[in-house]
């Protein structure tokens, strides 16, 4: 199982690792055999193979899990390279690009798809007119709020989830988490169009609640429920 925590190995040993990395162009080197020193993360392990191979494609940036442009596949499971540590074993590791969105090159996948359902949410604040709403400390519209909050819409919970990348119209755990955070501040003035938008999507009845996404989440959210508050409100015809 991959882990987020620092290594049983002592810092600074360094060790050997074969590593299988997919790669779009079906010539090019994928097996590599590359150095790590402990403690190491999956984006290092990329970085020594593309020092190996300068053609190998992958995203990253901020190297501190805020960002979200470094999610990979580890071993078929999604995850963020930056964050997960290599596995206690000298492999092989298996490294794949996430599922549920087109292949651009090697680990790089299009956000496209993703981003086009987040923005079909309308998952921007709007105030309200009278501006009058306070959410005190314990408000249960902040409590709902901090619990869906620091999404970094990275998709590990969009390549977690079955229905994502179909043709269903399912706009994803990421984008109805967002929706559920807005409808839930009641400082928002577009909260029950909000619900209504994501309602009529089909996207509340689609989920099947296998957790895959909450499983996923490299920040501990739990989409699978903010999905369920979303239907809950729908039911109940108010938030």
């Amino acid at each position: 199982m991959l882990s987020t925590s620092l290594p049983t190995r002592p810092a600074g040993t360094r060790r050997n690792l074969t590593v299988d990395i997919a790669r779009t162009d079906a010539g090019a080197r994928r097996a590599f055999q590359v150095e790590i020193v402990e403690p190491a993360v999956i984006l290092d392990v990329l970085l020594a193979a593309q020092r190996l191979e300068p053609s190998l494609a992958f995203r990253y940036s901020c190297r501190v899990a805020m960002c979200g442009t470094c999610a990979v596949r580890v071993d078929g499971r999604p995850t963020l390279a930056c964050q997960t540590r290599v596995p206690g074993t000298d492999g092989p590791l298996r490294l794949e690009p996430i599922a549920g969105l087109p292949i651009v090159k090697d680990l790089v996948v299009d956000m496209a798809p993703f981003w086009a359902a987040w923005r079909r949410t309308e998952p921007w604040f709007v105030a309200r007119a009278d501006k009058q709403v306070v959410l005190a400390e314990g408000d249960p519209s902040r409590v709902a709020i901090e619990r869906g909050l620091d999404c970094i819409a990275c998709a590990a919970c969009w390549a977690g989830c079955d229905l994502t990348g179909t043709e269903t119209g399912f706009l994803g755990p990421a984008a109805l988490n967002r929706a559920m955070v807005l409808t839930a501040d009641r400082r928002d003035g577009r909260r029950d169009e909000r619900l209504a938008v994501v309602s009529q999507s089909g996207s509340l009845e689609r989920c099947h609640y296998i957790h895959g996404c909450s499983a996923a989440c490299p920040k501990d959210l739990d989409p699978a429920r903010a999905i369920r508050q979303l239907r809950r409100w729908r039911l109940r015809g108010r938030v």
